[in-house]
């Protein structure tokens, strides 16, 4: 794992240049450290200090709002994430743009027309590929604001029992007859720590915001249920130098979206089963009270800065564990196959039909490669770091399983968390498969036996069963 929950982790290191990097590192905004109040990207002196950069660049006019956030963040009493604060920030992030100088705007009919439009025919294309029926009930085209609202109750259920288990650690760590003469600052760690695991969520998801073509990018259905949901900007923004027709791009996302409706809307036990491994995960956090101890200690509740600093420098850095790497490793198996499968499918779909299919589907896995959305937000969220060549094998498996069971062999391994492949499968798809095939033989030829038994049965019931002129016989 290349990182750590909600950014925890080593401080960054020193420049080679010594105070003079230093200081343009300050100027460039780039010593903010991931728990930074204000905009993302506000740089300046004291860019480090929360309260400098919550209060540095403003007139004395905006010093009431400032200070009455302010208050809010310290009396904060909620669950272990700010989520006001995180929606505060993941708008404000949305609303400064991207790096490309795209700016959020509503959405027009002639895009929202589009977009109905698109996922009515990826549904139709799909009807060939995959045994599963549509999952897309409606079809909706969103702003990058739109999304934020959609998908954080989402994001609340994935990322609080993380949250939750770092947060206790960072408030439980004096003894009981000490909590209660520190009991002010006891809150005041909790409130800051929400404020702080807010501000670094709603940091995310607002940039994520500005990446993202739909509500599945990420692999897990963020959106409402039953519901395709693509950003007319964003895929404007993906497709700009492709040199593919922005209709055939369009559809090709469109495609993914609604082949990931179906498998989340006819695979009930498909969801539970992704966020228990995050649950999993949190479960399994343990951290260095000893260390939390000290720090807590030496911490002077006029001097929040000082909170700022310890986690800077990994105090609560969480320690790898058996029930975190396990719980992690099935999260990122069920993630490649969820992401193979959609691969495999929306190829089978396309390549027919879209001269462009192939190049749009090496760019999008190139995409993760490089680190896409899906990557960045799990490393930042939870610590998983996606691995490439997981997606391509799991897309290889499904694929191989299409040539040897057909569409509805290859479907019918999602009938029961059981049946599907594991890590070790992946590693050797071409053996799964042909395993596979021999267990399938197996147990077709077991259902037809029992199906064939049970008919016996019933007709030597009908046989036992007296008739019904007996019946009359036996009643006069």
């Amino acid at each position: 794992m290349s990182d750590t929950p909600f950014g925890f982790g080593l401080p960054p290191e020193e420049p080679e240049n010594g105070d003079e990097g230093k200081k343009k590192d300050q100027q460039s905004g780039g010593g903010q450290g991931p728990f930074g109040f204000g905009p993302p990207g506000a740089g300046g002196p004291g860019a480090d200090n929360p309260l400098a950069a919550m209060f540095g660049s403003m007139n004395p006019n905006d010093l009431g709002a400032a200070f009455q956030q302010l208050g809010q963040m310290l009396s904060y009493e909620g669950g272990p994430v700010n989520w006001d604060m995180a929606k505060q920030i993941a708008r404000q992030t949305v609303s400064q743009g991207t790096s490309d100088g795209t700016k959020d705007a509503s959405v027009g009919p002639a895009e929202r027309t589009a977009v109905q439009d698109a996922v009515r025919l990826a549904d139709l294309w799909l009807d060939d590929a995959t045994s599963l029926p549509s999952g897309a009930a409606s079809a909706v085209a969103w702003s990058r604001a739109e999304w934020v609202e959609a998908t954080l109750p989402v994001w609340k259920e994935l990322v609080d029992p993380v949250a939750e288990r770092v947060g206790a650690a960072m408030g439980d760590v004096l003894p009981e007859e000490m909590q209660a003469m520190a009991g002010p600052l006891i809150g005041m760690m909790r409130s800051m720590g929400g404020a702080m695991f807010g501000t670094q969520i709603g940091q995310a998801v607002g940039v994520l915001a500005g990446e993202v073509v739909g509500s599945t990018d990420i692999g897990l259905p963020l959106g409402p249920a039953g519901k395709a949901a693509l950003l007319p900007l964003n895929i404007a923004s993906f497709g700009k130098d492709l040199g593919i027709p922005l209709e055939e791009v369009r559809l090709y996302l469109a495609l993914r979206e609604a082949a990931h409706q179906r498998l989340f809307s006819h695979v009930p036990w498909l969801r539970s089963h992704l966020f228990g491994a995050v649950e999993g995960y949190a479960r399994g956090i343990k951290v260095d009270t000893a260390k939390l101890e000290d720090v807590v200690g030496q911490l002077d509740p006029q001097n929040p800065e000082q909170l700022q600093d310890a986690l800077q420098q990994g105090m609560f850095q969480p320690e790898d564990t058996p029930e975190q790497k396990a719980a992690l490793a099935r999260l990122e198996t069920a993630l490649a196959l969820v992401e193979g499968w959609v691969d495999a499918v929306v190829h089978a779909a396309a390549k027919p039909r879209l001269s462009s299919a192939d190049a749009l589907r090496e760019t999008l896995r190139r995409r993760r490669a490089t680190g896409g959305p899906a990557e960045q937000t799990f490393a930042t969220l939870i610590g998983l770091e996606l691995r490439p060549r997981r997606l391509r094998d799991a897309s290889r498996l499904w694929a191989s399983l299409t040539d040897a069971r057909g569409v509805d062999g290859r479907d019918g391994l999602w009938a029961h968390p059981d049946m599907l492949p594991t890590a070790s499968d992946l590693d050797d798809p071409d053996g799964f498969v042909h395993r596979e095939q021999l267990d399938f033989s197996e147990l077709d030829k077991m259902l037809g036996e029992a199906a064939s038994g049970s008919a016996e049965k019933t007709n030597l019931k009908k046989d036992d069963a007296p008739a019904d002129d007996d019946k009359g016989d036996d009643t006069e």
